[in-house]
């Protein structure tokens, strides 16, 4: 028996991963769909045509940024449930205007009259009864020093370039977005309580956590 079967998580289910940088999003995506034996949904970051330019002026392309991702996302979400299910999806689609998005507009990064587009867009397109949103969304947390360590021990120049401000902004707009956040059942991880990569076996752990939380929710909605 595997661990999907040995915990009672449907082969069709749909797990997004979110978090801010470096809070390991990737790793666990990669863990926990190894062994549920899913299929894996990251997000492109090598061929997003806007990435680098947004990082080198964040005013001027933010707008074009955001609607890149939510096209991509949309897509993306699309063809997962089209497909059957069963995959563990890296970042969720409704942290890019509960905090990009907002967070740009509320320091002037971004027009007063391109957010309110980009959100109209976002409400169409995303939340109604006809989107599929995800069984479960497990939110990774943890302290701000050590997301910090892992984006500078990550080394991409875009972020190495950007000022410590910004992930200290980014971290706290996590905290309240996930303290507010409803379109799907949340579990909450501390990355201090689990190490995937020194010690990889402890996925079961986290598993046996979804599967449980899993049962309780779907009591709760019937």
């Amino acid at each position: 028996m595997n661990l999907r079967e040995k915990y009672g998580i449907a082969q069709n289910a749909v797990i997004t991963i979110a978090g801010t940088v470096g809070v390991g999003k990737s790793t666990m995506t990669t863990a926990l769909a190894e062994a549920l034996n899913f299929r894996t949904s990251f997000e492109s970051v090598d061929q997003n045509p806007y990435l680098d330019r947004f990082y080198e002026d964040f005013k001027k392309w933010s707008f074009h940024l955001q609607i890149y991702f939510l096209a991509e996302r949309f897509k993306e979400q699309k063809r997962i449930f089209e497909y059957g299910g069963g995959f563990i999806q890296d970042r969720s689609i409704y942290e890019d205007t509960g905090i990009f998005a907002k967070m740009h507009k509320e320091k002037g990064t971004m027009d007063s009259v391109d957010y309110d587009t980009y959100t109209n867009l976002f409400e169409a397109m995303v939340m109604t009864p006809y989107f599929p949103h995800p069984n479960l969304l497990i939110y990774l947390e943890g302290p701000l020093d050590a997301i910090i360590s892992r984006v500078k021990e990550r080394g991409r120049p875009m972020e190495q370039q950007t000022p410590i401000t910004y992930w200290e902004e980014m971290h706290l707009r996590y905290e309240k977005w996930i303290d507010s956040f409803n379109a799907c059942p949340v579990l909450r991880l501390d990355i201090n309580d689990y190490d995937l990569i020194e010690n990889p076996h402890e996925v079961e752990t986290i598993v046996e956590r979804i599967g449980y939380f899993l049962e309780q929710t779907s009591h709760l909605s019937k």
